[in-house]
């Protein structure tokens, strides 16, 4: 007879040595690989964050976060940027690994080993799960792909992406995938 495994909680993730859980997600249960991030996708991260965090705090928006890992229905994800407003910014525990909300707007920098389709379902995940704003964004086609409650759309490498979350904050897709 086969042995059975208890899937893994939130709280039996957070117990794990980090060894352990390194360049890991927690998905129904179980220890899921992620890519490692190449240059390509950390300046791209970096970007985002060196261009967003200066109009969150000046207009008291909330907090921009890179790769925090937040409880999406028992599954711990790690999107490579996300932000929150300030409602949620109580529930913000700085000693915990996983935060048991989700935030507004959650961005995923896909990576030359990331399966599209797999994107996908972390992205109706999210959705699911309340996440108010999902980016996707392709180093490889220069797109983003935005999935919102006003619709889903692609924007493309000449086409300004915004977020009425982040009200000041306006990039051009190009920009995003022009190394320094």
């Amino acid at each position: 007879m086969a042995a059975t495994t208890t899937p893994l909680t939130i709280e039996d993730f957070e117990r794990l040595p980090y060894e352990q859980t390194q360049n890991c997600e927690l998905v129904d249960g179980e220890l899921v690989p992620v890519s490692g991030n190449n240059p390509e996708h950390n300046e791209i991260r970096d970007l985002l964050i060196e261009l967003s965090r200066p109009v969150v705090r000046k207009q008291g928006l909330g907090k921009v976060l890179a790769e925090q890992e937040y409880d999406f229905d028992g599954n711990a994800d790690a999107p490579d940027v996300s932000f929150f407003g300030p409602a949620k910014l109580p529930l913000l525990e700085r000693k915990k690994r996983v935060q048991r909300f989700v935030p507004d707007l959650a961005i995923e920098i896909a990576s030359p080993s990331d399966l599209f389709e797999d994107l996908l379902r972390k992205k109706e995940r999210y959705r699911r799960c309340g996440v108010r704003e999902v980016w996707i964004l392709s180093p490889e086609s220069r797109e983003v792909f935005v999935f919102s409650d006003r619709g889903d759309r692609i924007l493309r490498e000449n086409e300004d992406l915004s977020s009425e979350l982040l009200p000041g904050l306006k990039l051009r897709v190009g920009d995003l995938f022009q190394a320094d």
